[in-house]
């Protein structure tokens, strides 16, 4: 398997091509203005957690097609992990699903991730599957059912969770509800918020001081009728009920086609209420594609808005996670894609020109704003991109790297060809 001193072997054979890029880009941004120090610092420690569940090839409700080599368990999860943050130098924390992935040792669980250099990010909980030894069913619904013992049990398993994250040194607590109708009469809408409102409450209320819990939202799917949690509005209505340590989370697939993702993401920064981001992208609905891979441009403005509210606003720090499904390519290919692709975005808003797109905003310059942010969404920063990640330790470049030293059939030929991965 590849070792860190390959890496810097191949990136010093390198050195002299990455050079040729980074140079005129550091030059021209230089001419600009613009510290490119800063710009590369902030660079190096932006950091996107790995979901436990996107090391292995995900499906349709149709079929899957497993890519081999997939990890067994969590610990060959936290290896893969570690393998790709050696490569990126950019995903130095895993997020685990319960029940898919309890550690049996959370102690030698947690020094075989700190072995990798990753932390443990938010925790998530599963309401929106019935487990083998289940004493209820959630098909009707968990947190808003209308039985008190199915919501008890719901509750009970949320504070599971956040025990089990205690355990490994987490700090938060994710919660996607899937429930819902699919018919028109099946629910009370309002009594079945009121329910979630309450069990949501049980749970907060578990929760350590330095803890949050983060409420996700979805507009369909599983259900189409309706959605307990269906929007921005519902999650922050959830969240400023339940206190400050309530935040809202913001998946770029949860949205109907054409929403202004990027104006949610202002509003909620504005009340200081957004604690996380999940990446992906999509083309229809929840698709869970490779991110930046189908609107790189509104991917760009979201990000320009993020920057801006980190920068102007008192929101809390973030929590940031790739959360896709790769049906078709080789899941750690699809996860350095898509961490080069956030890494792009998060650069390019950083070269905004925000006095002159402030200056145009007040003077209500329509055409100069659309310059300034197209100005930077078509600067090539891959180089600066490199750049942060070498001398952070990663690769020159993490994909050709990958597919060079033949990992994945390594892979193969220590977990076989048919494995599974868990939790999927």
């Amino acid at each position: 398997m590849i070792t860190k001193n390959n890496i810097l072997e191949n990136n010093t054979a390198k050195k002299a091509l990455h050079q040729k890029r980074f140079t005129p880009v550091a030059d021209t941004l230089t001419d600009q203005g613009i510290d490119v120090e800063s710009i590369l610092k902030k660079l190096d420690t932006f950091q996107i957690a790995i979901p436990s569940w996107a090391l292995g090839t995900g499906g349709t409700r149709f079929a899957r097609f497993p890519e081999g080599g997939e990890p067994r368990s969590l610990e060959e999860k936290i290896e893969d992990v570690g393998l790709l943050h050696m490569l990126n130098a950019s995903s130095n924390a895993i997020s685990l699903h319960i029940p898919w992935d309890i550690p049996k040792d959370a102690k030698a669980i947690k020094e075989l991730a700190s072995s990798h250099g990753l932390l443990f990010d938010a925790v998530n909980s599963n309401t929106f599957q019935d487990q083998p030894d289940a004493k209820v069913s959630y098909k009707f619904g968990s947190l808003c059912h209308v039985d008190k013992h199915v919501r008890d049990e719901a509750i009970a398993h949320n504070k599971e969770v956040i025990d089990h994250g205690v355990a490994l040194g987490s700090k938060a607590l994710t919660v996607w509800l899937a429930d819902g109708s699919s018919f028109p009469g099946q629910l009370n809408f309002r009594e079945a918020l009121q329910r979630t409102q309450d069990s949501l409450q049980q749970i907060y209320d578990h929760l350590p001081a330095d803890w949050k819990v983060l409420v996700e939202y979805k507009p369909y799917e599983p259900y189409f009728y309706s959605m307990v949690i269906p929007d921005w509005g519902t999650s922050h209505l959830l969240a400023s009920s339940l206190g400050e340590k309530a935040l809202s989370l913001v998946d770029l697939g949860h949205h109907l086609p054409n929403t202004n993702i990027e104006q949610i993401v202002a509003i909620l920064m504005m009340q200081k209420k957004l604690g996380g981001f999940h990446f992906n992208d999509s083309k229809y609905g929840d698709d869970d594609l490779t991110v930046a891979s189908i609107k790189p441009y509104q991917f760009f403005l979201i990000f320009n808005e993020l920057v801006d509210g980190m920068q102007n606003t008192k929101n809390p720090e973030l929590s940031w996670m790739i959360d896709a499904s790769h049906n078709l390519k080789d899941p750690i290919e699809d996860l350095i894609q898509a961490i080069e692709a956030i890494k792009i975005a998060y650069a390019q808003a950083l070269i905004v020109d925000r006095a002159a797109l402030k200056k145009a905003q007040a003077t209500n310059d329509v055409s100069a704003a659309q310059e300034v942010l197209q100005n930077a969404f078509r600067t090539d920063v891959r180089a600066l991109v490199a750049e942060s990640r070498m001398r952070m330790g990663g690769a020159y470049d993490p994909l050709r790297t990958f597919r060079e030293n033949q990992i994945r059939k390594e892979l193969i030929a220590k977990r076989g060809l048919k494995t599974v991965a868990t939790g999927l």
